[in-house]
């Protein structure tokens, strides 16, 4: 199981000195990848880019590109950029992010995700081939018809043949759909106890695509805190819990909602919801319980973090993406040598 640091959303209390020791200390300790994010902030592209020209040989990854933001032919010309700057060290994580960002920010209506994602993939492979990009879907025309377009190719070739493509889901439809199309899924809050749930979608997804999921990359986002204080380790998981479980979505569509729900924690997950929803997010909160916390998550003492790695690396995880949640330099960087440390032994 190779490990990755997620150094998320830009300039949320960390500086770029500080973001830049961090990415170059997983590179010392051998760490295979970082991950940027994106919301509707700073962009992943941008912070990718500026990685890869002080780095050498840890993995680049976007987690995720945002579909709604990007035309599938953008999204290729960026990832060729990337690997090109890089040296051939582009993974491209795309996902179709959520309504209110799709629609509030994006100004992309939000519908037929499966579909328009489908044909997106195939859209970015295409131009990533350096075919000409002549494609005739649903949701996607390409030349557009009746007009002065021309069916253009990619003038630039990226240094890896096949730039992975993974694809970040939580739905069953969208798993199943990873399967399908993809190189690696891109799970958060990731339990995985729930394998056997998130396995047999895989694997439809992989037989209706016509391929095997040989090489196939797990790769979970995972909050970290190894303390030997619990209370503290679980404190430090509970704002960002609260924020995807009560708040990332409307009350009809919060996927994060969902995705608790089918763990068993139906009441919990509506109390967070309704309390994050009506402004009380200290309450929202408390009202996580610390069996979710400890599903989601790796918190609590070295030994039993060490545990649950073998469990993560027993599920078939082959990238676990951890965030450490110390909340300055010297604190993240401490997260991420106990962490190595941990999953060499």
């Amino acid at each position: 199981m190779k490990l990755g640091v997620h150094i998320g959303y830009w300039g949320l209390g960390l500086t770029r000195e500080d973001q830049l020791a961090i990415v170059r200390e997983a590179e010392r300790l051998g760490y295979d990848s970082v991950w940027a994010a994106e919301a509707y902030g700073s962009d992943a592209a941008t912070i990718l880019g500026w990685v890869a020209g002080q780095t050498t040989k840890i993995r680049l990854g976007s987690a995720i590109f945002q579909m709604p933001g990007r035309s599938p032919a953008m999204t290729a010309m960026t990832a060729a950029t990337l690997d090109q700057l890089s040296d051939g060290r582009m993974i491209l994580g795309i996902g179709s992010s959520g309504p209110q960002v799709a629609e509030g920010w994006h100004g992309q209506r939000f519908g037929r995700q499966i579909q328009r994602t489908r044909e997106y993939v195939a859209v970015v492979r295409k131009a990533l081939a350096r075919e000409r990009l002549e494609f005739h879907g649903e949701t996607l025309e390409l030349p557009l018809p009746d007009g002065p377009g021309k069916a253009l190719k990619l003038t630039i070739a990226p240094v890896q043949d096949r730039i992975p493509i993974y694809l970040a889901a939580i739905g069953p439809n969208n798993t199943r759909l990873a399967g399908e199309i993809a190189d690696g899924w891109i799970p958060f809050l990731f339990s995985p106890e729930h394998i056997g749930e998130f396995r047999p979608l895989l694997e439809e997804g992989a037989r209706a695509g016509g391929r095997s999921l040989d090489g196939f990359d797990i790769a979970p986002t995972v909050n970290v805190f190894v303390t030997d204080d619990v209370d503290a380790a679980r404190a430090a998981m509970r704002p960002m819990l609260a924020l995807y479980v009560g708040g990332m979505g409307s009350r009809e569509r919060n996927f994060y909602n969902q995705l608790v729900q089918r763990y068993g924690f139906e009441d919990a997950a509506r109390e967070v919801q309704d309390l994050y929803l009506e402004g009380k997010r200290d309450e929202a909160m408390a009202a996580l319980p610390d069996e979710l916390i400890d599903l989601v998550s790796l918190c609590g003492p070295a030994d039993h973090v060490r545990e649950r790695l073998a469990v993560y690396r027993d599920a078939g995880v082959g990238t676990l993406g951890i965030t450490p949640l110390a909340w300055d330099r010297d604190g993240r960087l401490e997260q991420l040598r106990i962490i190595a440390e941990l999953a060499a032994a």
